[in-house]
């Protein structure tokens, strides 16, 4: 009931996720986002009762196409997954036996921003930027990053997201956390972590395109999740630095991730 009457005083939710829609941006590896109505108002008779109607639509959908979140089995490293899983045994039957997105709890906790665009006086990093540790500890500052908390970073490249190529950075890089700004969450012992990119590591041109050093530190090493594809510009706009955080995935049984709509929940001052 107290968590009740605080809400009735009234709070600000922020809207973490992008909107599914055909032609959304999606990585090549995975199959894009697609919906059609499978059923219109109109197509059939509803059992003849008088002025009632309905409609359906089929989606079709990649787990990793918009804002989602990484389950344990999407990484693994010398034949094993988190936990030394061996993955031969993980998976089969179409399907992960282990860390499937099923068994990510759902999120109710502290989340901190960690606005890196604000912190280098810009409104969005440069392409192929990486994010040290000495980035987000001096972007930290005072607020406190405690254990079981979940750390969103902003990059500011949501900016590019109506534009797939540019948002994917083929030809530029994108900006994203480096091997030493992963291990320093990893540290820290976060809950999950999060940005606005659709790989959250720095993605640099040449041979290190495909180099993704924190998804083997966060998700293989130390079970910490990653949430990728968020909006993170209207809490960043607002100065939001803690809120309160919710996040639930689907249950889709042994799958890779998950799509989510995270929230940011702000007490009114």
């Amino acid at each position: 009931m107290e968590l009740l009457q605080s809400v009735e005083k009234g709070v600000r939710i922020y809207d973490l996720a992008v909107s599914w829609e055909n032609g959304m941006a999606a990585s090549p590896s995975n199959v894009p986002f697609s919906m059609a109505l499978t059923w219109r108002h109109g197509d059939r008779q509803m059992g003849g009762t008088k002025g009632c109607s309905a409609s359906n639509s089929l989606v079709v959908t990649g787990d990793h196409v918009g804002t989602h979140i990484d389950a344990l089995c999407h990484v693994g490293n010398n034949g094993t997954l988190h936990g030394d899983i061996e993955i031969t045994d993980a998976c089969h039957g179409g399907r992960f036996q282990f860390h499937g997105v099923e068994t990510i709890e759902p999120m109710v906790c502290r989340g901190v921003l960690l606005d890196i665009p604000a912190l280098k006086g810009v409104s969005r990093l440069e392409p192929g930027y990486g994010i040290t540790d000495k980035d987000l500890q001096a972007c930290l500052g005072n607020t406190p990053l405690n254990k079981g908390d979940v750390a969103l970073i902003r990059t500011g490249w949501i900016q590019q997201y109506a534009d797939t190529a540019a948002y994917l950075g083929t030809e530029t890089g994108v900006p994203g956390v480096a091997a030493s700004g992963g291990q320093w969450l990893a540290d820290h012992g976060v809950r999950a972590a999060g940005a606005d990119t659709i790989a959250f590591d720095q993605v640099q041109l040449g041979p290190d395109f495909r180099k993704r050093p924190c998804h083997g530190i966060l998700l293989w090493q130390h079970g910490i999740h990653i949430i990728e594809v968020m909006d993170l510009e209207e809490l960043a706009s607002a100065k939001i630095r803690e809120f309160l955080f919710f996040l639930s995935p689907l249950k889709w049984k042994g799958a890779t991730a998950s799509p989510v709509r995270p929230l940011a929940v702000v007490s009114p001052k």
